[in-house]
């Protein structure tokens, strides 16, 4: 007689984020928190700002990881004139699966008109055997600016441990005005071990990285990208896609983070006249 498997409790997290620009007390306007909502396993947590800098949230989940049939939405919204970063606690681990269903993870980014959002979680660090689906969807308003990156790590590498079975199925859509701009996917799955090391595919990196940034001046940046990435130590290139400015490092995991930090930081001081800096979680 068939043992029947027990009924694994699964992960249903959310968080809803709103930043708006509003009056304050000396007759200006600043950037503030207007609405949070949080579902465990999804936390969200507001530091105080650096001076000069943005307001910033920081995601993280309470369970230390997302396992098979984990689910997270994420929404984030920055107002008409707002200014706001949000970013990561630290690496989000998926782990290894036991079940069919993928963990899912859904990210909505609204960008409202005048508003500069950044978008810069930290590395998903895929297990062996990890099953993962996640789906990015971005509309940014005319006059908006989203600054965007997503950096994944292809296994536990300190436990010389490589993600090479399993799946990734990464997906972006962006928008501008409601109308879709572009739409790029990675997807692995089954065994991609040889993919992976093709020099024909990912030549053995260790993991891939990309940066995106939407903008009506976005084409205009294509040759500052470029001399910040004269100094990179994984392989990159950027481009201009649709007037989308999109950036890609794929190598070694330490190569690929150092570059992907360092391009970050210049990048953001370029284009909005920001800190050279990423927040601090980044260091830590």
């Amino acid at each position: 007689m068939a043992t029947a498997l027990p009924i694994l409790e699964r992960g249903d997290g959310a968080a809803d984020i709103d930043f708006i620009y509003a009056p304050d007390e000396r007759g200006g306007g600043r950037t503030r928190l207007s609405d949070l909502y949080q579902r465990a396993p999804c936390r969200v947590l507001t530091p105080r700002e650096e001076p000069g800098d943005l307001p910033q949230a920081v995601l993280l989940t309470t369970s230390g990881g997302l396992a098979d049939g984990d689910r997270i939405a994420i929404d984030l919204r920055v107002g008409e004139g707002a200014s706001a970063l949000v970013t990561s606690q630290a690496a989000e681990k998926i782990y290894g699966a036991r079940l069919a269903a993928p963990a899912t993870i859904r990210v909505g980014l609204t960008v409202e008109a005048g508003a500069w959002c950044e978008w810069l979680p930290q590395e998903t660090i895929l297990f062996e055997g990890a099953r993962l689906d996640r789906r990015t969807v971005a509309d940014v308003a005319p006059g908006g600016r989203l600054l965007a990156c997503e950096f994944v790590v292809f296994g536990r590498l300190a436990h010389g441990e490589r993600f090479g079975t399993g799946l990734l199925h990464d997906g972006w859509d962006l928008r501008r005005a409601g109308k879709l701009v572009w739409k790029d996917a990675l997807r692995l799955d089954g065994d991609f071990a040889g993919r992976i090391d093709s020099p024909y595919g990912f030549a053995g990196a260790e993991a891939s990285a990309m940066v995106v940034y939407v903008a009506d001046d976005a084409p205009g940046y294509l040759q500052a990208a470029r001399a910040l990435l004269e100094a990179s130590e994984a392989r990159c290139a950027a481009t201009v896609v649709n007037g989308l400015l999109i950036v890609r490092w794929f190598g070694a995991a330490s190569a690929v983070r150092r570059s992907l930090t360092v391009y970050l930081a210049a990048f953001r001081a370029v284009a909005a006249g920001l800190p050279a800096r990423l927040p601090r979680v980044w260091s830590c």
